[in-house]
């Protein structure tokens, strides 16, 4: 039983993190500028968020969830802003590819930033109340570590596939010159604003 959840948490993870979006194009574009560490550990702000709703579902957390959905326009009008401003950072970045180990600070700033872009769709949430309530684990009274196991299982998977997608984006870094990474920079670039301009549109 516990190794079923297990593994229904971790391909639910796999599943929510693999569809490619602003986060996908964001890790793939910092592995390729700074390294497979500066793109993990942005796959793994984005996990971390991920594993936070599902947490939030998976134990019926009412008040929380309450307070996340119904300031979830503020959240969205946040995080349409924030991605409009990162594809004009991302389109105008530096093209020097850096060979080096880049500060811990600089890891910080990329687990960080994908965490609080993952975590301002509070509809998220929605999605794994749907799935949790089809396993039939959420709200079940003293069967908590049902629930944990599946949230364990989440971030697992979607820590999985941030840790494949950064490592194989790797194997191509070395074979990009300058001007690849100029025309990958404002592509990113202007792929994540038009992202964020999208989310502003749906607030309308």
């Amino acid at each position: 039983m516990i190794l079923s959840l297990l593994i229904k948490g971790i391909l639910l993870g796999f599943a929510i993190a693999a569809p490619v979006g602003p986060i996908g194009i964001l890790c793939i574009r910092r592995t390729l500028q700074y390294g497979r560490w500066s793109g993990l550990f942005s796959g793994l702000g984005a996990a971390l968020a991920d594993t936070f709703y599902a947490f939030i579902a998976a134990f019926s957390l009412t008040l929380i969830s309450n307070f996340l959905m119904e300031g979830q326009f503020w959240f969205r009008l946040l995080g349409g802003f924030f991605l409009l401003w990162l594809g004009w950072k991302t389109f105008f970045a530096n093209t020097a590819i850096k060979q080096g180990e880049i500060s811990h600070t600089s890891l910080l700033g990329d687990f960080v930033s994908t965490f609080f872009l993952t975590v301002s769709n509070p509809m998220t949430i929605l999605f794994f109340v749907g799935i949790f309530a089809g396993i039939g684990v959420v709200g079940v009274a003293g069967s908590y570590w049902a629930p944990f196991i599946l949230v364990a299982g989440v971030f697992i998977g979607s820590a999985a596939w941030w840790l494949i997608l950064s490592e194989g984006i790797t194997l191509f870094r070395n074979k990009l010159g300058q001007t690849a990474m100029l025309w990958l920079n404002r592509t990113a670039g202007a792929l994540i604003a038009i992202f964020g301009i999208a989310a502003l549109i749906t607030l309308l």
